[in-house]
Parts: structure tokens; C-alpha cells; sequence
């Protein structure tokens, strides 16, 4: 089965065609330069882009993956989380193309299309297994039991790790996205140099919070700079980082220690991070679990992971009606 997949949930158009669980094509225009002068994304200009680049690239991803439309056996589409004009803008294409070729339309989940993204490079893969999903809007630990279906077991109780590498980058002058220039600068750096708050790390849940580290960070910068003392950015960005990245691994391994599970999938753009990749793989070998990090173009959103989830629901005889809405706050479980 050949299955069409539209992403538009935020500032990234993604294009995918997916047959059989193999990607034939995955595009993918992003806004970030158009973002990055605002230093975060403006709903309205991304709708606009998105409509502006989505027919674009239809076309171009249907001649790399060398089908035609009469090739689809259905189109799947993010019908949430994410921001409403934008979802909207993929929906109403997605919903138009079902119509015109009369094939089944699937709603998918952004957040269960990036863990199905790590099924595209590893359909060895088997359930039950952790999924650590970390983006700009969302930071969970869901265990998968099969396919399709998720139990959340703890999750962000304030910001998302992506807002907060966005909110300290801002503040120390890198740019737009700031989880990337984070972890860039963080390469040249100290991760010890600078002690940080690890917020519920010794807590016997499974929530994350990072309010807190954001204003311990900023306060700390500011005292030192009071004080006339000089701060290294890349040890600061180490420090920061490390200061994420610990509670991310200690939680989420402990979740697979406690679950009894031995596969643990690590999900959405914050996934791209190499410091999160480096930790989460070495704690994890040494605890005998088995750690998925999908390519980084597999990380950020992309057409791709919603042609998967869409192929596996269309296999499993599930579509969407076409009176289908978005939801912005569309939760996994």
C-alpha cells in the first residue's frame, strides 16, 4: 500500500510518499529563517508559508517517489497537536486530495507519528517498549504496549525541554531555533563547569519540570554579571544542557527498568540533540536496554513519520471521516 503523508502542525512543511513501510520520498520545507528574526514562530506567517510551499511540494514528492496520485491508496494527515492555521492548512489539502482520488483519509497524531518514525528504520523493532518524546511543545514518557496504543507516564508539569533550550539560547544571544545552537556551542564546553538544578530528578515519578531551571539559569547569569564576572558561553551551554539531558535519561531508563522493558525509543525534534543521543545510548547499553534514536531527518516533523502511522492504521482497517477537525491540543492517550 502507497500512502501519501502531510505535516503542517507548526513552522515545517513535510511531504512524504510511504510504501509498504518504506519511504520513497520525504520532503521537507522549513520556516526557520522566516521565524528566526521573532525569535520563535508566528502562527499567521506559518499558515501562510505552508500554503504557499505544500503544493510545491505534492508535486515534487509524488515525481521523486515516482508514483502518480492514482498510484495512493490513501492520504494521512496531522490533525494535531500544533498550532490551528496551520494544522488546518495540511487537513483541508488532505481532506481534498482524499475526496478527488476517493481514498480513505487518515488522521494521525503528530506525537504518535514520531514514534512511528523509528519503525521506518527499525520495522525489527517489537512492543512493548519506552518512548521518550521531546519537542518544542511536548516532553513525555509514554510506554507503547503495541502499536497505536500508549500509556503516559509522566510528562512535562510546566515548559517543554524545547522551549527551554529556546528561552535560554534567546537570552544568551544565539539564535532561532536554540536547541541546535545549544547544543553546537555545548560541543566546545565544560558540561561540569557550571552546577545547575536538576528539577524531580529524585522524585519517584516520572513528570519533568523546566520553569524552574529557565529562571535558575537566567538569575545565575545575571548575578554573575553583576558581579563583573567573566561567563564561558560554551561551558554555560554544556552546563545548561547537561542539566536537561540528566533527567531525561535518569527518568526515562528508570521507566524501563520499572516496566520491565527492554526497548526504549527516544522521539521528536529535541531527539536530535547529540548530547541526549551520546547519554542515552551509553547509560543505556550499560543497563542492557536497547536504544532508538531515528536520523535526524526522521527527528524533526516531517511527512514521513504521519505516512507510517497513516499505513499502519489504514493496514489495521481504520480511517478518518472527512467531517474530521483539528485539535490543538490533541493528547496521545
Amino acid at each position: 500500500m502507497i500512502v501519501l503523508g502531510i505535516e503542517t502542525s507548526c513552522d515545517e512543511t513535510g511531504v512524504a510518499v510511504v510504501e509498504d513501510g518504506h519511504v520513497r520520498s520525504n520532503l521537507l520545507s522549513s520556516q526557520t529563517d522566516l521565524h528566526a528574526r521573532f525569535g520563535g514562530v508566528v502562527p499567521e506567517l506559518a499558515s501562510r508559508q505552508h500554503l504557499v510551499s505544500l503544493n510545491i511540494l505534492l508535486a515534487q514528492s509524488l515525481d521523486d517517489a515516482g508514483v502518480g496520485f492514482a498510484d495512493l491508496d490513501a492520504v494521512a494527515v496531522t490533525v494535531g497537536p500544533g498550532l490551528i492555521g496551520a494544522l488546518l492548512v495540511g487537513v483541508s489539502a488532505a481532506k481534498a486530495l482524499a475526496s478527488v482520488l476517493d481514498v480513505p483519509l487518515i488522521g494521525v497524531n503528530h506525537l504518535e507519528g514520531h514514534v512511528e518514525a523509528a519503525f521506518l528504520e527499525r520495522p525489527d523493532l517489537t512492543t512493548p517498549l519506552i518512548a521518550l518524546i521531546v519537542s518544542g511543545g511536548h516532553t513525555m514518557i509514554a510506554e507503547v504496549p503495541e502499536r497505536g496504543s500508549y500509556e503516559i507516564l509522566g510528562q512535562t508539569i510546566d515548559d517543554a525541554a524545547g522551549e527551554a533550550f529556546d528561552k535560554i539560547a534567546r537570552y544568551i544571544g544565539l539564535g532561532f531555533p536554540g536547541g541546535p545552537e545549544i547544543d553546537r556551542l555545548a560541543r566546545a564546553g565544560n558540561a561540569s563547569a557550571y552546577k545547575f538544578p536538576r528539577a524531580k530528578m529524585s522524585d519517584d515519578d516520572y513528570d519533568f519540570s523546566y520553569s524552574g531551571l529557565k529562571t535558575a539559569v537566567i538569575r545565575w547569569i545575571r548575578e554573575r554579571q553583576d558581579a563583573g564576572e567573566e561567563i564561558d558561553a560554551a561551558d554555560l551551554a554544556a552546563s545548561f544542557q547537561e542539566a536537561v539531558v540528566d533527567v531525561q535519561v535518569a527518568k526515562t531508563l528508570r521507566a524501563a527498568d520499572e516496566r520491565g522493558v527492554k526497548t526504549v525509543i527516544i522521539a521528536g525534534g529535541v531527539a536530535a540533540n547529540s548530547r541526549l543521543r551520546e547519554r542515552m545510548h551509553g547509560d543505556g547499553a550499560r543497563r542492557g536496554i536497547d536504544v532508538v534514536t531515528p536520523s535526524l531527518l526522521l527527528c524533526t516533523d516531517n511527512g514521513a513519520m504521519i505516512a507510517a502511522a497513516g499505513l499502519r492504521r489504514l493496514a489495521n482497517g481504520e480511517q478518518t471521516p472527512f467531517d474530521v477537525s483539528v485539535n490543538p491540543n490533541l493528547a496521545l492517550a
